[in-house]
């Protein structure tokens, strides 16, 4: 049986492959396991008890909290009684809260722990109707999630099931709300056939027949469509999911539970790949000599090619001596990595696939469920430097005339809500919707993104610039943790360049350059010289017109809290330049 509607999933889980270990989180230590069993016990009280507080079909719950089981269990009891569920970042500002339960007409909210408790209380204050907020950890004198579990007798419990029997394919499921890189934020209003379309895809496209046994780590925030498509596969496929304490633990628990696959963005690989050059340096003599030597060798993999019999002898050998302690690093057990969000620079990609970590680029957006294209693990249809070819189940792409992707199919969203105007806007009389990104087909089939449509930028001179390009090749450097391209109407790029505290800190004691903090140390003429070496290494690349001229060092990296980075960790353009407008007006006068 094929599922129609989200919730459907957990109950074929129930009847075909029910896990003890189905969703997991740590607790004082202790990994606390909720069976399929228990999950579908749990949602069904839940159902009735949101039911009986007035939540019915149609009506708009809040959830704002990291990754846990207790987020699953409040959206699929939304789900079976046809309410609609507004997942909330957790960094976002009170304001941002404020907006979002206003727009949606959010009548109740669930929320992790006591510092979002009032952060949601504070937000609730400012709109004109009651908000009831429960909190997912057991605080005193706090509304305990689980007061709102219902278990009923036979008769009650029809209720919820006549409920979601009512419950249609086509019908809402989620208001996701993003501003993406700019703007006010926009509900996107996904339906559980947009959706479910997108994990189905997913699962036909991977090529394992039992998937029953396997584990995978979920980090990425459930708030965002990718991982959240990501989690209703994994319960689709019978996958366990095991959700990382924190992002600094991320690590600790991939090596602690051995995942067979996770979900990621480019931003967390490039951060494993810095750790793994660090340790490499920190080496010496013949074991330092075999690491960059396995280096090299990796650098130089063509996965489509038959590169001859010395060049897999020596990759062979790479992998026995170092690529290894890469995959126990990894747990041992990693057969495929799901990156999207952002560009993944090829190198690392290349990397990781000499490695034997295949590491698949996949692309897409909220509006879009969010996928549309993925690489595939099978060579003949994955192509690195590529978001692969397009998924199935009748997603289409083309290239309009000014590049811009388009795509048609069942993923595409209902529309953003209360926005018929933006709507418009994004989706043409004809059904297409217009991504804002522009690419071209590789061999007709694989799609490449050049850039951001409305993040190119165009010199004084006429020339295009497209800076997530750039950006991307210039984060090769083991100096660049974080790079942001500007020069809108100037007539040259320039740069914000965040160091590698940690590589140019070695680098500084190595040359016996003498520094107190980090500030101190980026004004060091030797370290410019040796940043300016870096960009001439890069611009050779690029044509004359796209070379960066000038750059400025910054004293610390773009965060979210800055309102600089997503929650997916891409640059916010307008919000970096505004807080560095002085940096780069210096670097134009």
């Amino acid at each position: 049986m094929t599922p129609t509607r989200l919730f459907d999933i957990f109950q074929l889980q129930l009847q075909n492959f029910p896990r003890e270990n189905a969703l997991n989180r740590k607790v004082n230590g202790e990994w606390v396991s909720y069976s399929t069993q228990k999950i579908v016990e749990i949602v069904d009280q839940l159902a009735l008890g949101l039911y009986k507080k007035g939540i019915s079909k149609g009506s708009k719950v809040a959830i704002a909290s990291e990754n846990r089981p207790e987020w699953n269990f409040v959206d699929m009891a939304l789900q079976k009684i046809g309410a609609i569920s507004v997942p909330l970042y957790v960094t976002v500002t009170v304001d941002t809260y404020q907006f979002i339960l206003n727009d949606a007409e959010v009548k109740l909210a669930f929320v992790s722990n006591k510092e979002l408790y009032d952060k949601m209380q504070q937000a609730a204050a400012q709109v004109s109707w009651p908000v009831e907020v429960f909190t997912f950890d057991k605080l005193p004198e706090l509304p305990y999630w689980e007061s709102v579990l219902r278990k009923a007798d036979f008769s009650e419990q029809e209720i919820v099931t006549t409920l979601s029997e009512e419950v249609l394919p086509s019908d809402l499921l989620t208001i996701i709300y993003t501003s993406g890189t700019t703007g006010v934020p926009k509900g996107v209003m996904l339906s559980h056939s947009n959706v479910l379309s997108n994990a189905l895809a997913v699962r036909a496209i991977l090529p394992w027949k039992d998937t029953h046994h396997m584990r995978t780590v979920s980090f990425l925030p459930l708030s965002h469509i990718f991982e959240r498509t990501a989690s209703y596969f994994f319960q689709y496929a019978g996958i366990a999911v095991y959700y990382a304490e924190s992002m600094e633990t991320v690590g600790d628990n991939i090596r602690e539970i051995k995942p067979h696959l996770f979900a990621t963005v480019p931003r967390m690989l490039e951060k494993v790949y810095e750790r793994i050059i660090g340790k490499g340096r920190e080496l010496t003599g013949i074991k330092k000599a075999l690491f960059f030597w396995a280096m090299s060798v990796g650098e130089k993999y063509l996965p489509q090619e038959n590169q001859g019999f010395l060049y897999d002898t020596k990759l062979k050998l790479a992998n026995k001596l170092i690529f290894s302690k890469w995959r126990e690093a990894l747990g041992g057990n990693v057969q495929l990595i799901i990156s999207g969000g952002a560009a993944l620079q090829p190198r690392l990609a290349t990397l990781f696939w000499a490695a034997q970590i295949p590491t698949l680029e996949a692309y897409g957006l909220t509006e879009t469920s969010p996928g549309v294209c993925f690489n595939r693990l099978d060579i003949a249809n994955m192509r690195i430097g590529t978001v692969g070819p397009v998924l199935p189940g009748g997603i289409e792409i083309k290239i309009a005339e000014d590049g811009e992707v388009l795509c048609k199919g069942p993923n595409i969203m209902m529309g953003y809500y209360k926005r018929p105007d933006l709507t418009a806007e994004v989706i043409d009389a004809d059904g297409w919707f217009h991504t804002g990104d522009i690419g071209e087909l590789v061999e007709g089939k694989f799609l490449k993104i050049v850039d951001r449509k409305k993040e190119m930028f165009k010199t004084s001179g006429g020339k295009y610039i497209a800076p997530q390009l750039m950006e991307n090749k210039f984060k090769e450097s083991s100096f660049i943790e974080q790079i942001l391209v500007t020069g809108e109407s100037q007539k040259f790029p320039s740069a914000l360049i965040v160091p590698n505290f940690e590589h140019l800190r070695k680098w500084c004691e190595l040359h016996n350059i003498p520094y107190t903090t980090d500030s101190q140390m980026i004004t060091f003429r030797q370290v410019v010289e040796r940043y300016e070496k870096e960009m001439e290494r890069y611009n050779a690349q690029f044509a004359s017109y796209e070379q960066i001229k000038k750059f400025t060092l910054l004293k610390e990296p773009f965060s979210i809290d800055k309102g600089e980075l997503t929650a997916k960790l891409s640059l916010r353009r307008k919000q970096i330049e505004t807080n560095y407008a002085e940096a780069i007006k210096g670097m134009y006068t």
